[in-house]
């Protein structure tokens, strides 16, 4: 059917493509969006945070999202190298990484045109987060994309064996990492639970209380910006972090509550790097992460050692082998009021 006119409308028309990766949702902005202000891509995250949230929660929210959508928002980078800017947006704001949406946004890039000559067997596309610059490897060939890899901002245990007081808990003994964003990490059988079988709302509820805790007993900070000093979540594991073969699980809940489907790239990023520190990976040594909420795989390891500021630090690299192929291309119209939001699929 062919759909020859919009319908009346007075506000802008905003045009999205919905993928994901492992489960996890990711809404691009491709257009439409207003301008936004600021010479540097945390600039620009500041722009957005304080003039034009309203959109953010248009998008992420019901009726046109629901509680766990993510963004992001395509913007120009600073950094001569970068292919593109992005910023990342979720149910309580704006995040400084996303790996499954690196991953996601790697291919988007080559499959929607944003590389005009990609190359075979794989295509580098260089992704500036707010964290700084990632670079994304693409496989590519007879036209067609595959899976994708990408390597991360330098990672690092922030802080181990740090001692919380949590209410309905007591003392809880928890680490800190980061991998583009800092998250807390605790084995969930501390909590009597199980990453893989327990109720999702228990996860949630024991995750909260450790990330509210956290966030009110402990200093953050982060050599290179103030602005990626806060904690994002926490992830509760299965308590497997010495090497195996076996894959180890977790679940990640972050922002406001929010729970990822996929096994969380800057998480596991982050959880790499911390495997690292106490001596549990070596280098260059693959391990295979599960989500806990849906039993998808990232591959993830640690390829190059490093720094930031003062801390000693690694580059990881993660790894998606399979990737849903199938997008949806939406368009919504908003009025001042009110919005239509129209679909149509499109099976590449």
């Amino acid at each position: 059917m062919d759909f020859p006119k919009l319908p009346p409308h007075d506000g802008p028309f905003l045009s999205v493509v919905d993928m994901h990766t492992g489960g996890e949702p990711l809404r691009i902005i491709v257009s439409g969006y207003p301008t936004v202000s600021g010479d540097t891509v945390l600039e620009k995250r500041r722009y957005v945070r304080d003039h034009l949230d309203h959109l953010r929660k248009v998008l992420m929210f019901e009726p046109r999202g629901h509680y766990d959508m993510y963004g992001a928002l395509l913007v120009e980078s600073e950094i001569p190298e970068a292919d593109l800017g992005v910023l990342f947006m979720h149910n309580e704001g704006y995040s400084t990484m996303c790996g499954h949406a690196v991953i996601a946004l790697g291919r988007f890039a080559v499959d929607y045109g944003l590389v005009k000559t990609p190359t075979a067997p794989e295509t580098q596309i260089n992704i500036h987060c707010p964290c700084g610059l990632v670079k994304a490897f693409v496989e590519y060939s007879n036209g067609k994309t595959g899976a994708v890899r990408f390597h991360s901002v330098p990672a690092f245990a922030f802080a181990t064996d740090v001692k919380v007081t949590v209410p309905g808990y007591g003392e809880i003994t928890v680490d800190i990492s980061y991998g583009g964003a800092l998250y807390a990490f605790v084995n969930a059988e501390i909590f009597g639970l199980d990453v893989n079988k327990s109720r999702t709302r228990d996860l949630v509820d024991a995750a909260t209380a450790i990330t509210n805790a956290v966030k009110s007993q402990v200093k953050l900070h982060h050599p290179v910006s103030e602005d990626l000093a806060f904690l994002y979540g926490t992830i509760l594991t299965d308590g497997k972090d010495d090497f195996s073969d076996e894959p180890t699980a977790n679940v990640c809940v972050f922002a406001d509550a929010q729970v990822d489907r996929s096994p969380t790239g800057s998480g596991v990023t982050a959880r790499i790097a911390l495997q690292y520190h106490k001596g549990q990976i070596q280098l260059h040594k693959s391990r295979s992460f599960k989500s806990g909420t849906t039993g998808t795989i990232f591959t993830g390891k640690a390829v190059q050692e490093t720094t930031c500021g003062h801390f000693s630090a690694v580059v990881v690299e993660m790894t998606v082998l399979k990737l849903r192929s199938n997008k949806w291309n939406l368009t919504g119209v908003f009025l001042e009021e009110d919005s239509a939001l129209s679909l149509s699929k499109e099976q590449k």
